[in-house]
Parts: C-alpha cells; structure tokens; sequence
C-alpha cells in the first residue's frame, strides 16, 4: 500500500486495521470505522497561537486612586519594657518624611518625641518608679501625631500603651497611718487609714481580723481605706485590770498571686465616761437644787411678810404708849389747880402706856425663830446660787462633769440637813420671777445684810 504525502502514518494503520477487521469480523467494522475516523479529526487539528497582545503595565490606564493617606506604615501600638532598658523607635511614614514634623500630646514622663525624624525615645530611671510618678503593671497612654508642614489639614493623631516591668522581687506592705501602740476611752472614735506599699503586684484586697470580738465598727476593704471604730461604754468591765482592756488587730493584704502582708495594731481601752448618761445626771442635780431654792424663796417670802407684819403691830404699840405717856405728862404738867379733871386725866394716861407693854407682847410677839429662819434660807440660797454658777460644765464633754454633779449634790443635802427645822413649801399663787424680784429687793437686802 502507498500513501500519499500528506497521510500521516496514523492513517495508514487505520487502513490496515479495518481491511482485517473486514476479513475476521464484519460486524464490527461500522464502530471500529467511526472510533478511527474521530481519532484521526483529532489529530490532524491544528492549533492556532492567540491574537491578544498585553500592553506593558505602565500603559495600563488606572482603574483605582492612588493611597494619598497619611500612614504610619511601622506602627506598634503596644510597647513591654524593662525598668534598666532604654526605647529608640523610628516610626516611618508612606510619604516624604522631610515635608512633615512629629509632636507628642501626652506623654508618662521619660518621654520624648523628634520631631524631624520621629523617633520616640525613652530613657528609664530608677528614681521615676521610687518617687512614685511610673509604676510597674500598669498601661500609660502615649499621645503622639505628626502634621504636614504645608496643608494643616493633613495630619494623624494616634496613641500608643507602654507597660513598665521588673525583674526584681519587690515584696508589698500593709502600713497603717498609727503607731501602735494606740489608746483610747470608751466612746471615743478610732479612725485611721490603712495605706499599702506596692511591689510587683499591687494589693487587691484587704482582710481584718482581732483577738476579740468587736462591733460597730468599719472594715478596710483596699488600699487607702479607713479603719474606723467607736467602742462601747460597757466594753472595759470589772474584771479587767487597771480599768483598761487590750485589742490586738490585724490588717492581712493579698495580691492576685496570694502573696499576704500582715500589719498589727494594739489597741488599749481604758474605763471611760458616758456622758450622755453623766450629762442627764448632771441635768437632774442642777433642775433639783433649782427646785429646792424656788422653795427657800417661797418660805423666806413667807417668813418675811410675817416679820413685817408682827413689827407693824408692834410698832403700832410703842407709838400708841409712848403718846399716851406724853399725852398725861403734857395735861398734868398744863393743868390748873381748879381743873383736878384733867390732872386726873395726866396721871392716868402714862399707867395706861405701862399696862400696854404686856398687851403688845402677848398680841405681837417678836419673831425671832422666823427672823434666825429667815436669815439661814437666805443664806443657803445665795450659797447654792454660787455653786451652781462654779459648777457649769464646759460644753458637751467636760472631763469633770461627774465631780461638779456629785459637788451640787453635796451641797443641796447640806443645805437639806441646815434647814431641816424649816417648814418649806411652795405655792403656784406667786411667779419664779416674782419670788427673785422680791428675793433681789434692795430693801430686803439691807434688811438682812450682815453687819
């Protein structure tokens, strides 16, 4: 068999194949025939290169705007240092650094900014952490931006956190603001801070706890709280020595790790005063003794107008025999010798004033038991008048209210055992005002003033 030039072997075998393929199997010749005939299209195709030419990229026209945003393209916002370390970072920008300047807003001290190449830098000091103006664990804001030198609109404000830590195992302390140990009285308040020491870890909470049971009181829960507590009047009792009784507290401080700090404070309580309790005692002595010299002056009220009114009678009397007495004298020495009348009349008239004598004592005795009682009110009044003005307490915690209440006491049951003899009584006829008025008379004064 020859084949042409343009029949590619493929085609001469195909031929081969199906004149055997007549002689042994006639029925398969027809699919053999197809099968052959579309491996035989698929060879001979032919595959033509692609007609797109690509322009160079420069050609390309721009689908999307260029990024003309100003950026920090090496931020970091977040910085871990080491107290004995140091920090220069160079922060670099998507734009011609030498057309803008930086600037720092807020900064923790140590801080600096270049404003030429932005560069933040930081220096540690020991002395930044003791003096209390860094701490260790704690996040501090750094507020820095950087502003065209050209168009004020175009600039960035941005912030970053740095966080200080140390190496060093620096344990923290409970510090009560009081040296134990404290005293105090009954009654009185106990108030102090409870201030804390921070070493690595800072202090979280605060437990409190004491040997003996106490109440009415304010519990420290963190650092810097008050500790405040008032302890009752019937706190200290008899079978505590020297009057006093002692409360050892304890203020126990933990971190987040269970590290515990324990600070002791001894408290002494001494025996004190109740002076709500001395104050109305005090209260009570003083309306008593002023009740009790409200009846003295109603009694030397009574007494008085019974000694003017017996000297009135008695003084009407002498004034009666004693002009009678001169009556006679006159009409016995003036009479004539004829007029034996009124000579008669001259004897008789001074017997008559010496039988008067006896009349005046019997009708108007003179009071002296009432004059003696009346001097002795007088005079026990204007001492408790004295007392109470010495004894005045000194607003509403005087120290020596218990022995000025116990001085009114005394003397109002002196004043009691003086006048025992005397009837006292009292009237609601006459005022307060008016037993005082008539107690504070001039005349009454002179009358009984001591000679």
């Amino acid at each position: 068999m020859r084949f042409k030039g343009n029949q590619s072997p493929l085609f001469a075998v195909l031929c081969v194949n199906l004149r055997l393929l007549k002689i042994q199997v006639p029925e398969m010749r027809y699919p053999i025939l197809i099968f052959l005939l579309s491996l035989m299209s698929v060879t001979n195709a032919q595959v033509k290169p692609d007609s797109i030419v690509l322009k160079p990229i420069h050609e390309i026209p721009q689908i999307f705007p260029l990024d003309t945003a100003l950026r920090i393209t090496n931020f970091s916002p977040f910085f871990s240092l080491h107290v004995d370390s140091s920090l220069n970072y160079k922060f670099q920008i998507n734009k011609d650094p030498k057309k803008y300047y930086w600037y720092l807003k807020d900064a923790p001290p140590g801080f600096k900014l270049n404003e030429a190449n932005g560069t933040l830098s930081f220096r540690t000091t020991k002395s930044l952490f003791l003096s209390g103006r860094l701490k260790y664990d704690r996040e501090y804001p750094v507020k820095f931006g950087i502003q065209s030198l050209s168009n004020p609109n175009d600039k960035l404000d941005t912030t970053l956190n740095v966080i200080f830590y140390s190496t060093d195992v620096v344990y923290p302390k409970i510090k009560p603001s009081v040296v134990s140990p404290v005293t105090i009285n009954e009654g009185d308040r106990l108030s102090f801070n409870v201030l804390c020491e921070n070493g690595n870890f800072p202090i979280e909470k605060i437990l409190m706890s004491s040997d003996i049971s106490i109440g009415n009181f304010k519990l420290p829960k963190t650092c810097d709280d008050n500790f405040e507590w008032v302890p009752g009047y019937d706190f200290v009792t008899e079978k505590d020595a020297k009057g006093e009784r002692i409360v050892n507290l304890e203020f126990i401080g933990t971190t987040n790790f269970n590290f515990a700090d324990t600070a002791r404070v001894r408290v002494v309580v001494k025996d004190g005063l109740n002076y709500d309790i001395a104050t109305k005692e005090y209260n009570d002595a003083l309306n008593l003794m002023k009740i009790w010299i409200l009846r003295y002056k109603y009694t030397f009220y009574q007494l008085d107008k019974k000694i003017k009114k017996t000297k009135g009678w008695r003084s009407g009397f002498d004034i009666t025999t004693a002009s009678t007495t001169l009556t006679g004298t006159v009409l016995a020495t003036t009479a004539d010798k004829e007029d034996t009348k009124k000579q008669n009349t001259g004897k008789i008239l001074p017997s008559i004033g010496v039988v008067a004598m006896p009349v005046k004592e019997a009708a108007a005795p003179q009071k002296t038991t009432e004059q003696n009682q009346a001097t002795l009110l007088r005079v026990n009044i204007k001492r408790l008048d004295y007392m109470i003005t010495e004894n005045q307490i000194s607003g509403s915690r005087d120290p020596f209210i218990n022995a000025k209440t116990e001085t009114l006491r005394k003397e109002l049951r002196q004043s009691q055992d003086q006048l025992r003899e005397v009837p006292t009584e009292m009237s609601e006829r006459v005022s307060e005002k008016q037993l005082k008025d008539y107690f504070d008379n001039p005349r009454v004064q002179k009358k009984y003033r001591f000679r």
